[in-house]
């Protein structure tokens, strides 16, 4: 299970978010399971952590990996085909869930739905509503193969889970956190929590893991 604490110092801008979260002590978790060896053996070092302020949700993202690109032009467009973090949460047991998916450019994609397919997109005013930051700019890029660390971080407010009422983040949700790169020079599909299938595939909330929303010190 994955505690997701609730902190005060609520940053106004996404540049803040990892000072804050350092503030308060929380930890990163490594993205790190490696689900499918033979075909996609790769493992860039990824990891993230979260916390909340009640009404909005703190994702914070650091990765090293062997090449970066922000292909997408847009929000809304094939972002996984980038460097790529990802968290999926789905707010009731059964329910349909959320794809927050973000490029290294901060270009963003969501959407939600009961699986893989018949997903439904953020409508615009939502992914407008993110507030992001990335180490590397905003402006998308090609691909550039080389060693690189970078940094991403995100506001989500409680009203981009646009399918459901959510007044304060509490309780307990379902999820996993990736990181990807479809058509980078070696592409991955590593996860937080492990997917024990034959072939990648992120969509499987079958195999989502406890996210649990506490208010104070860590448990």
């Amino acid at each position: 299970m994955l505690t997701i604490r609730k902190i005060d110092a609520a940053p106004a801008r996404a540049d803040g978010v990892a000072a804050a979260l350092d503030a308060a002590g929380v930890e990163f978790n490594a993205i790190g399971c490696v689900n499918w060896p033979h075909d996609f053996p790769y493992a860039p070092r990824a990891e993230f952590r979260l916390a909340n302020t009640g009404s909005e949700l703190l994702i914070d993202y650091r990765v090293a990996e062997h090449s970066v690109a922000a292909v997408a032009q847009a929000d809304g467009g094939p972002v996984w085909e980038d460097s790529c973090c990802e968290l999926f949460l789905q707010p009731t047991p059964g329910g349909p869930y959320y794809n927050i998916e973000c490029n290294c450019a901060g270009t963003l994609l969501i959407a939600c739905g009961p699986g893989r397919e018949g997903r439904e997109p953020a409508p615009q005013g939502v992914l407008q509503s993110v507030r992001r930051w990335s180490s590397l700019g905003r402006e998308p890029f090609a691909e550039r193969v080389g060693d690189v660390e970078w940094h991403l971080s995100l506001i989500v407010p409680a009203t981009a889970f646009f399918r459901h009422d959510i007044a304060t983040f509490s309780g307990e949700m379902m999820g996993n956190a990736y990181k990807c790169g479809d058509r980078l020079q070696r592409p991955h599909f590593l996860s937080w929590a492990p997917i024990p299938i034959a072939a990648p595939d992120f969509h499987r909330p079958d195999h989502f893991a406890p996210m649990q929303f506490v208010s104070g010190e860590a448990q």
